[in-house]
Order: structure tokens, then sequence, then C-alpha cells
């Protein structure tokens, strides 16, 4: 409900007002329904009260008809106070000229009841004359039907007599009123299961379009995955599939659109370092090569006793590993540019393990390898994924115990409708933390005591400038696992 320009406007949902238009039609229809079923039977019980009144008024003609010949008052008089009871409060003979001749004691003395006959002398044989009146009879208003035949001797046309019955039409009236309250009761019935249907109608009506405010709302805060289940094959469900088409895309349109920001901020860090990379190599690595040449002087000399010695060394090794790590920096900062050749990617991984291969063994971890027969040809810079190839390895033998396992499975995926290489590096180690697992590949992060945090972010530059991709995979259990995908000659 809300207030609007000085009026309160009640506000009713889509379901509610469905319920309330099929209650009003429902309403409006057994009404209709009803109303007509009463008045037929109404008319139908008046008719047949008025063929029952016809036939006693024609019986009592009968059973009189000797006596009226006689003009044996006695005889018709015996007669009438034999016939006359509740539901025919009077009975009424007239004569020949129309005055009352016979009557019950009830209305022998009421004078407005008992009037005149409505036929003439001359009267033809035909129709009786009916009508409904209300009389009041022993203190009690009733509702009667007064029919009136003329008597005719046989072999005479003119009138010898008339007969008027009463009857009661209140047995008439009551079961007009059982009816109708049969009626009543079907059409509350009846609106009832209306309303029932109505809800029930309206609630499979609005689900899909709560769905679809639910959806919007979830849309609106940003969550595009959300799909809303189509159940039906009507204009709603055409409109949930519309829906879910749109999301679909305002998903793959965010998605782009994280990766685009994703290779920007990227390119921003890269840019950032290259910057730091060339004034370090300005300021630092001449005199760093100055000192390491007074170093290597100092060391050849005869006058050194061996504690100086150590320490000039160990000058020297930090020496080596700060040349190192400035070495390191300017080849990940450095866009160099890839010397493309067609390979099987199987060739490039089997020259990473031989590089690995004295390691491994020393250290007793078994290389388990799933290749499918098959594959087609990539098209790569073959050192730059040799490298990307190492630093993955190196990195899952150094997380491994002695006796741990490496699989390396090489596979055909599909991609956005391109073929590409699926290769997934797996170990069975400790595995990644999960703080960890979104922040793996940017530069300079490393849990190695000795590291410099360039390894990993330098395998996504090379992935990502053959127009592929690297992630980090949930592993099925404990250790850790990287998907590599490079587009196949098929894809190219």
């Amino acid at each position: 409900m809300r207030k609007e320009k000085g009026r309160v406007k009640l506000k009713l949902s889509i379901s509610q007002r469905l319920v309330v238009w099929i209650t009003l039609l429902v309403f409006i229809l057994f009404g209709a329904v009803l109303f007509i079923i009463q008045r037929r039977e109404v008319q139908t019980l008046f008719e047949q009260a008025r063929g029952r009144a016809e036939l006693t008024a024609q019986y009592m003609r009968q059973l009189n008809l000797q006596a009226l010949v006689r003009y044996d008052k006695d005889a018709i008089q015996a007669n009438v106070d034999s016939q006359v009871d509740n539901q025919l409060p009077y009975i009424i003979f007239y004569d020949r000229s129309g005055a009352p001749f016979v009557a019950n004691a009830l209305v022998r003395s009421r004078a407005d009841i008992l009037g005149r006959s409505h036929f003439s002398e001359d009267v033809q044989p035909g129709a009786p004359f009916a009508e409904t009146r209300r009389v009041l009879l022993q203190d009690q208003w009733l509702r009667v039907l007064e029919v009136e035949i003329p008597i005719f001797l046989p072999g005479n046309d003119n009138k010898w007599a008339s007969v008027k019955i009463g009857q009661s039409l209140e047995p008439m009236y009551a079961a007009v009123r059982e009816v109708r309250l049969v009626l009543i009761l079907v059409g509350f019935g009846g609106v009832l299961l209306g309303i029932l249907g109505a809800t029930v109608l309206a609630k499979r009506l609005t689900r899909p379009l709560r769905k679809l405010v639910e959806g919007t709302g979830r849309i609106s805060k940003g969550d595009f995955s959300h799909a809303i289940e189509i159940t039906s094959g009507d204009e709603i469900g055409d409109l949930a599939r519309g829906f879910n088409e749109m999301t679909g895309r305002l998903l793959e349109t965010r998605e782009q659109m994280d990766a685009a920001n994703r290779k920007l901020v990227q390119a921003e860090k890269l840019a950032s370092i290259g910057r730091l990379a060339a004034t370090i190599a300005h300021e630092i690595r001449n005199p760093l090569t100055s000192v390491k040449l007074n170093l290597q002087k100092v060391a050849e000399s005869d006058k050194l006793d061996d504690v100086e010695r150590e320490h000039i060394g160990l000058s020297m090794a930090g020496a080596g590993q700060i040349e190192k790590f400035i070495k390191e920096l300017l080849n990940f900062t450095r866009v160099a540019d890839l010397a493309l050749d067609r390979f099987p990617l199987e060739q490039i991984l089997e020259e990473s393990f031989k590089l690995l291969r004295e390691t491994l063994t020393h250290k007793g971890i078994t290389i388990e390898k799933k290749y499918t027969p098959g594959l087609p040809l990539v098209q790569v810079d073959g050192d730059k994924m040799r490298q990307v190839f190492l630093n993955i390895l190196r990195n899952a033998e150094e997380a491994l115990e002695p006796g741990g396992r490496i699989t390396v499975a090489v596979d055909l995926a599909g991609d956005a409708g391109h073929k590409k290489i699926r290769v997934r590096i797996s170990d069975d180690g400790p595995g990644i933390p999960e703080k960890n697992r979104d922040i793996i590949f940017e530069p300079f992060f490393t849990t190695k005591p000795s590291g410099f945090g360039l390894g990993l972010a330098n395998a996504r530059k090379i992935v990502e400038q053959h127009n592929g991709s690297i992630k980090l995979a949930k592993p099925k259990g404990r250790g850790t696992s990287f998907v590599i995908l490079i587009p196949c000659e098929e894809g190219l």
C-alpha cells in the first residue's frame, strides 16, 4: 500500500491480481448459473403445484357431480370437509349464478375469500382460472394458488356450477428455500474451489516471473552466473530462455572485460617492473661488476688466510645472487620475439624431463605420463615452452618429498570453438594454501627462501604470448595441478 497525491493506493502483486480477477469471474459465472437454475426450478415447482391444483379441482368436480345434479348440499359439504387439510385450506362450490353454494367452515364467513365465481353463466369449457394470492387464515398469512373450473352436466352446454380450490404454496416455497440453500452451498463450494484453483494457477503462472525478478535482482548485484530453470514451453519459457541467453552474454562480456583488465594491470606492472629493471641495470650492474672484479683479484692473493678467503667467497656468492636477480628481472621485462616452429608438444615435454632426470632420479620421484595418441602439432617457440614446463616441473620437484609422484597428461580440448592442446601437470605434494591460490602468478610472489618470485609470472607471460592460458586447477585430493592450453594447428 502506498500514498499517491493524497490518496491511498493498494499495491497488489500479479499473483494476487490473478486470484482476485479469477475469483470475481468465478463468482459472477456461478451467480449467473445458479440464478438461472433457481428460476427454472421455481418455475418447475410452480407448474407442478398448478398441475396438482387443477387435478384436485377436476377430482372435486367428478366426486360431487351426482350430488350437484341432485342439489344434495349435505353430500357436497361432507366431501368438501373430508378433503380440506393444511395443503388444501379451502374448497368452494358456486351455483349457476356464481354465488357461493358450499364451502368449508374455515372460509364460510370470509367474504374476501368466498367472493363470486370468476365464470359467467354462458362460459364455455376451456382453461381453468388460476391466480396466486396471500390470505390470512388462523392468524397466519399463507400464499395460496386459487384454481377454479366450471362444471357442466353431460349433454348440457350451460354451466351448471363451478368449484374453486385454494392450494397452499407454502410447501412449494419451502422446497424453493431448500433448493436455494443447496444452490448457495454449491455456489459457495464452487467459489472456494475457484479461489483454490486461481491460487494454484496464479502460483504456477507467476513462479517463473518471480524467478525472473530474483534473477534480475541477482544480476543487478553482479551475479551473472545465475540461470533460470525452464519448466514450460510457453511464452514464459521463451522469456526465461531469453533471460538466460542475456545473462550468458553478460557473463561472457564481463569475463572478457575482466581478462582485458587483468592484462592491462599486468601490462602496467610489467611496465613498472621494466622501468625498475632499467634503473637497477644502470645504477647497480656496473658498480657490481667492479666489486666482483676486485673481489676476484683479492681472492687470488697468497697473503689471505682461510677465514679471509671464506669471507671473500661468501661476498662473491652474494654478488652473484644479485647479478642473477638482475638478469632474471631483465629477462622477465624484456618482450622478446617468438621463434615459432611446428612441434609435437610431447617432444618439448620429453626434453624438459631429460633436463631434470638426474634430480628426479636422485629424489626417487616417479613421472606418470598420459599422452593421447595422434595429437596435432603446435606452432610455438620451443625454447620458451620448455622454460614454462621446466619451471612448473622444478616447482613440483621441490615441493615433493622423496618417493613422490608427478603426473603429466596431454589431450585435445575445445575452448571457445577452437581446438587446443591441454597439458595437465599434477603432483601429490602438500599443495598450495587457499590464501595463495589467486596470487601465485603475481611477480615477486614466492614461498621459497632463495627464490625471486618470477618463475610462474614468466611462465604465464610466455603462454599468453602463444595465445594460450595457464591456470591453477583444483586437484582431486591433495597436491597441486596446473592446466596449460596451447592452440594447435586446427585452431590457428
